[in-house]
């Protein structure tokens, strides 16, 4: 695996590792500039055997434990939020690798309670924590983002419309 420093990044390579998925992971050390432009990178590009090869972001979220709050939070249950950065560099690439390319966001959640108390189906367990990935297109993103801050120039979706619509991402591959 490479080197990396973002736990959840490296969840998801380990999952990808253990589904037996091929992929490549992006190095942003030897990021370059295309076409004159400095587009923000992506994280992996996993290839597929059925579908467009994806080109993932992945982002990182805690998700809360529910049994401890004994009610449904809506706070952080299914964050989602994503920078105008991540939208522009991820239409970008898609534009630049083609039609058999699909930029996705795989939301990388990391369990703060116990996996049987989530709704997930499939939880990966890494360096002793539960992790879970959702998955959504970049198109089905954008037609549901809303601005969540104008300062930080930050998107999200409603959380339960996002709930509806991700899925694993082997649904892609």
């Amino acid at each position: 695996m490479a080197g990396r420093d973002d736990h959840y990044e490296s969840a998801f390579e380990n999952y990808l590792r253990c589904k037996d998925w091929p992929y490549i992971v992006v190095d942003d050390a030897k990021k370059k500039a295309f076409a004159g432009a400095n587009l923000k990178n992506f994280d992996f590009l996993v290839y597929s055997a059925g579908g467009p090869n994806l080109l993932v972001d992945v982002k990182g979220r805690k998700f809360p434990d529910l049994a401890i709050t004994g009610k449904r939070r809506t706070g952080r249950v299914w964050e989602n939020w994503i920078t105008r950065e991540d939208v522009e560099g991820l239409t970008q690439w898609e534009l630049v690798f083609g039609p058999d390319f699909q930029a996705v966001l795989v939301f990388a959640y990391w369990l703060q309670g116990p996996p049987e108390k989530t709704p997930f189906n499939d939880v990966h367990f890494f360096r002793g924590r539960h992790y879970a990935f959702a998955a959504v297109t970049l198109a089905e993103y954008k037609s549901a983002a809303k601005p969540r801050s104008a300062k930080w120039q930050t998107l999200t979706m409603p959380a339960g419309q996002f709930r509806d619509i991700a899925i694993d991402i082997g649904e892609l591959l």
